[in-house]
């Protein structure tokens, strides 16, 4: 049982119209976004961090890759489960997204840019110039370096979320791995 309230119906006025756009671009309301519901500010914020990354230069399936690959290190069920089904719309396959969550990938680019983000999510944010030197390797510039911090601070907040208020997972489980 979540620790916050998941109706809706009760949630403050300014949450109704990101809801109605959660809505029809899920088809449902995910529990995560009826928890976040309770702050207007802190839905408009996460729903509107969603639509700039997606817009981004990383991709929606790297997006993903990122996204479980944090899941998993912060042993968050309920993203797990959802971006592992948001990577497959995405384009990745299952074996890739079950590679991401340990930060693997057969992709030099992308594992370079796992390797970070989970080294950002461990080390808390203490990389240094050797970390950002291999991501420039890999391809990236420091446009994408950024996004990729973004993205990782965006997925720590909806993993804390989802783990402090106990969220119900209304996705299909996705099983934890142990860190690589």
């Amino acid at each position: 049982m979540s620790y916050v309230n998941l109706n809706t119906a009760l949630a403050p006025a300014g949450s109704q119209e990101p809801l109605n756009q959660i809505q029809k671009a899920f088809g449902s309301t995910p529990n995560m976004f009826k928890a976040v519901a309770n702050s207007p500010a802190a839905l408009k914020s996460m729903w509107g961090a969603f639509g700039a990354l997606g817009a981004g230069t990383l991709g929606a399936k790297l997006g993903e890759q990122i996204a479980v690959a944090v899941a998993n290190r912060n042993r968050c069920e309920y993203c797990l489960a959802a971006h592992t089904v948001l990577g497959k719309a995405a384009g990745a396959t299952a074996e890739e997204m079950a590679a991401a969550q340990t930060g693997l990938s057969g992709d030099p680019r992308t594992a370079a840019a796992l390797r970070f983000a989970l080294k950002v999510v461990s080390e808390r944010a203490q990389v240094n110039e050797a970390d950002v030197a291999d991501l420039r390797a890999a391809g990236f510039g420091d446009e994408q370096v950024v996004e990729i911090m973004a993205h990782v601070a965006l997925n720590l907040f909806t993993n804390y979320v989802n783990v402090a208020f106990n969220i119900p997972v209304d996705f299909p489980k996705t099983a934890l791995k142990a860190p690589a």
